[in-house]
Formats: structure tokens, sequence, C-alpha cells
């Protein structure tokens, strides 16, 4: 299946799923991730988003839907396939888009943003997802031709505050300069309000990770709050445990 520009319209206001595991977690198996994904498109999901050259084959044998791959390579800086190198074994690997860092910092392989989304449209049939950080990420991004924009990076690039759960703020801005092209809310959306906040923020659609595919981090903040005594969840976070 080629995923073709238009084709991203059945993406709207729809749920995407990361589902990642970190280096060293038991999860961390391509055919484990390849399950994990298949559950969140029985939940509905509509796309998914995956990690790495193995997990993006078994994944795509698993799923009917569009996979957003990257190669994450490194830990700070540039490393969500910070190269066209990277790029292009993720398109090869078979997703359908290939999500890259989309800010405006010197990436590893000396090539210019725009150079790195010509280079992936020139030797594959891969969409451009770009992950920026900014409202100038976003402006620069579509410029060199990328085929959607998130906010993944809001909050790690040094340009805005990390904020608590989803920059908003940064979702309206990108939303109100009016851009071309499909704008994808990411990072830090952990409950359905708040996933229902980012779409209306702007947000073409969501993605979420953490908060649906990372036991460990799950459990982590149900241990954490048995440690607290007193606290209650809000009405709204019940309501959307119903």
């Amino acid at each position: 299946m080629i995923l073709s520009p238009d084709a991203l319209k059945s993406l709207r206001g729809r749920l995407i799923v990361s589902c990642q595991a970190y280096p060293g977690e038991p999860m961390r198996d391509p055919r484990t991730t390849a399950q994990v994904a298949a559950s969140a498109v029985i939940g509905g999901a509509a796309a998914v988003r995956v990690q790495g050259v193995a997990d993006i084959q078994h994944t795509r044998s698993a799923v009917e839907v569009p996979v957003i791959g990257l190669w994450k390579d490194g830990h700070d800086g540039v490393f969500i396939t910070p190269t066209l190198r990277h790029a292009l074994a993720v398109a090869n690997a078979g997703a359908h888009v290939v999500a890259i860092d989309g800010t405006r910092r010197e990436r590893p392989d000396g090539l210019s943003l725009a150079q790195t989304v010509a280079g992936i449209h020139a030797e594959s049939h891969a969409l451009v997802m770009a992950d920026c950080g900014s409202l100038q990420d976003a402006a620069a991004a579509v410029e060199a031709g990328a085929d959607l924009v998130g906010t993944t990076l809001a909050g790690y690039s040094g340009e805005r505050p990390k904020t608590s759960g989803p920059d908003l703020d940064l979702l309206a801005e990108i939303a109100a300069a009016g851009f071309d092209v499909p704008l994808i809310a990411e990072g830090r959306i952990h409950t359905p309000s708040q996933a229902r906040q980012a779409l209306d923020a702007g947000a073409f659609a969501v993605v979420v990770g953490t908060a649906i595919t990372h036991p460990a981090t799950i459990t982590g903040w149900f241990a954490d709050a048995l440690t607290q005594p007193g606290q209650q969840d809000s009405p709204e976070v019940l309501r959307a445990a119903l």
C-alpha cells in the first residue's frame, strides 16, 4: 500500500498509537511490537507509529493501517531518524510515513532538512512527517516539503518549556498559521480528555504512546499514586474510565 497525501484525509480526527519500548525492556522485541500494534488497531487506532527497522517490518505484516516509522539513533540532539540514510532504511522497511527530526538544528550528515525531505521523496514512496519543537520549526518543515508536521519535540529542542501535558498553545499557534499540511499532536498526551483538547486546539490527528503502550510507565503512575494517601481522581478522569 502506497499512502498518498490525499489518503491522509482518512486520519482526520483519529487516533494514532505509538508502539515503542525502550532498549533493555522485556517488551523490546519486534514481534511484541507488532502484537501491541495489532491490539491498538483492534481498539480503534487509525495508524501506528513504530521505532526500528525490524519493528516496522513485523508491524507491516501485522496491521493494515498506515505505519509511521522512525529510527532513533542516540539520545541527545538530532536522534529521531537523524540522517537520510536512516530515513531511507525506514522507508525500505515498509513505513508508509517516515518520521524525522523536523527541527532547524544541524543534522549529523550535514544535509539540510529540505535536502533530507527531497531525498526521501526521490528515493522512496514514503511520505514525510517532521517532528517539530516550535512554530518556526513547523514553518521551516512545510517550506522544506514535509507532508505532515507534528509537535513531537515541543519541550525537547530547547525552544519551548516542557509542559506537564501536551503543548496546547503550540498546537493552536501552528493551526492558526494555516499551513496546508496535517498537524499531528504528539507528546505527553496521557488522558482521553487531553487527546480531545489537542483536537480542539487544532490538531488534525492525535498520537498517544506511553499512556497506551508502555506498561512500565503506566504501572509506575499507579504505584506512585498509592504512596500518596488522600489523592483522588478528578470527576473528569473517572468519567473517562467508564
